[in-house]
């Protein structure tokens, strides 16, 4: 017999699934849901055994047999399939993803159809000013190349060359690593390692790197590196930093799922209203202006002033330039 919890969500489905095909073959629902006749068949006894108080069968799901084949008489208005709001589309996004990019993982494949389907259901379903698609389209999945060779490297103890997109500085760099471990943190994979450039222990998602070459020398971080505590988070204040406060409309949403924010908090009809830390202001404005009228900054007035004032100066050069 299949286990609980494979067995749960398929009895929640059988009803509105045999609701839309009155008289199917037992055989044919069992191949749709994947199982054999025989327990197909140990699923409807269950169903038909869910009673009120007193456990009279029947009671609140009734089912017709006729030969090999099967029809709901009493639905006990289970009519409609399972539907996810998006807040748990999302989530479900997310946890397929990190499923999908976790080492070990037996049937990978699997979570790929699975990952599809659901965002496939979701592209489709998905309601006005909800933005589920930030996470799939603006965040670039981890290559099974860039997976395979930097957990190699950490496992055989080699050094790495990357070549990385910093987004908080948004530049690309060239750096000479020496991997201590792969971590799977709040939905994403990262290579903690000894960074030779600034000599420092940094964490590098993975999604962000461009090319990765594996060194023939090993990898030797100092002995003072430690690993960083990741128990309360990946990312802690740090002096100097800004912290803008946005108010994001829904085509903007994806700001808060690509980059680290403190705090978010729901406006109403996918909006949000989003706390970031921020180390260098012109990358931040930069930043704002590439969202346009999708968001707008609350605090601090410096920083507003300073969005403000270069659109206007990108305004005055294009005025002096028609044709542009």
């Amino acid at each position: 017999m299949s286990g609980s919890t494979e067995r749960l969500p398929r009895l929640l489905a059988l009803v509105p699934y045999l609701l839309a095909r009155p008289g199917i073959p037992i055989e044919e629902a069992a191949a749709d849901f994947g199982v054999t006749p025989k327990q197909l068949r140990r699923d409807l006894e269950l169903l038909w055994m869910c009673g009120l108080p007193g456990y009279g069968p029947g009671d609140l799901i009734d089912l017709s047999f006729e030969g090999d084949t099967v029809t709901v008489t009493y639905d006990a208005g289970m009519r409609r399939p399972l539907r996810l709001t998006a807040a748990e589309a999302t989530a479900l996004l997310v946890a397929l993803r990190a499923l999908a990019d976790t080492p070990g993982v037996v049937d990978t494949a699997a979570v790929q159809r699975a990952l599809a389907k659901v965002e496939a259901a979701v592209g489709q379903a998905q309601p006005a000013g909800v933005v589920v698609g930030g996470l799939a389209v603006r965040e670039r999945s981890v290559s099974p190349e860039t997976r395979a060779t930097v957990t190699a490297a950490a496992q055989t103890k080699k050094a790495l060359w990357l070549r990385y997109y910093t987004a908080s500085r948004d530049e690309i760099t060239e750096r000479i690593v020496d991997p201590m471990r792969v971590l799977l943190v709040e939905g994403r994979s990262y290579l903690e390692a000894w960074c030779r450039s600034v000599e420092r222990v940094r964490l590098f998602r993975l999604d962000r790197v461009d090319a990765v070459r594996v060194l023939d020398e090993p990898a030797s971080p100092p002995p003072h590196a430690r690993p960083k505590d990741v128990s309360a988070g990946l990312f802690g204040p740090e002096p100097g930093q800004g912290v803008a406060v946005l108010e994001l409309s829904a085509d903007a949403r994806w700001v808060a799922e690509y980059y680290q924010v403190d705090d978010l908090v729901e406006l109403g009809e996918g909006r949000a209203r989003v706390w970031m830390r921020y180390s260098d202001p012109s990358w931040m404005v930069r930043l704002l202006l590439g969202l346009g009228d999708h968001a707008r900054v609350v605090e601090p007035e410096s920083l507003a002033r300073q969005v403000a004032e270069r659109a206007e100066a990108a305004l005055a050069r294009l005025s002096r330039h028609p044709s542009l």
